[in-house]
């Protein structure tokens, strides 16, 4: 979702945890503003990775996909693996992998120990795009994502967290 040209007058995350408790949902209450706000925070950052990326015609599924085959020790990877570690479904990893050879950006090659396995290899087009877009995700996201470093620190450690706590590794 885009940024708003005038914020909210109140914080409906705030308003929707007040209904919550006076429901007598109460015990739920904050796990619902956590979860919530959580769920905004993410459309907040993909919004502002998406406007960055949107001049290279490139998503951030995409660009993930880049990154992943630009620091592959041989610049290539098997498409299960690229979809184990983007963590998606095979379906969108072909998908990205589809958009991204019209483009010139990727190429896929038969594997050459497993006649069953396809391998995706970045270009040279492609590493090109993933360090220019990474230079601008740097400058105008990474390096300022909206929180003080302690406050990232403590964000990465507690969704690192739940992130085990839910098995993702």
């Amino acid at each position: 979702m885009p940024p708003r040209d005038r914020p909210l007058s109140e914080d409906p995350i705030a308003e929707a945890h007040r209904h919550w408790v006076e429901h007598g949902w109460g015990d739920a209450a904050d796990g619902m503003a956590a979860i919530t706000s959580l769920m905004r925070a993410h459309q907040i950052a993909l919004s502002r990775a998406e406007s960055l990326l949107k001049p290279f015609d490139i998503t951030f599924a995409r660009y993930e996909t880049l990154m992943l085959l630009h620091f592959s020790r041989r610049q290539s990877l098997p498409m299960s693996v690229l979809g184990s570690r983007l963590q998606v479904h095979q379906t969108s990893v072909t998908n990205a992998v589809d958009r991204l050879e019209a483009a010139g950006l990727v190429a896929r090659r038969p594997h050459p120990d497993d006649r069953r396995s396809t391998l995706v290899e970045i270009t040279p087009e492609g590493t090109a795009l993933a360090v220019k877009v990474t230079e601008v995700l740097n400058e105008q996201l990474f390096q300022d994502p909206g929180l003080s470093a302690s406050g990232i620190s403590t964000l990465v450690t507690v969704l690192r967290k739940m992130r085990k706590d839910a098995g993702d590794f």
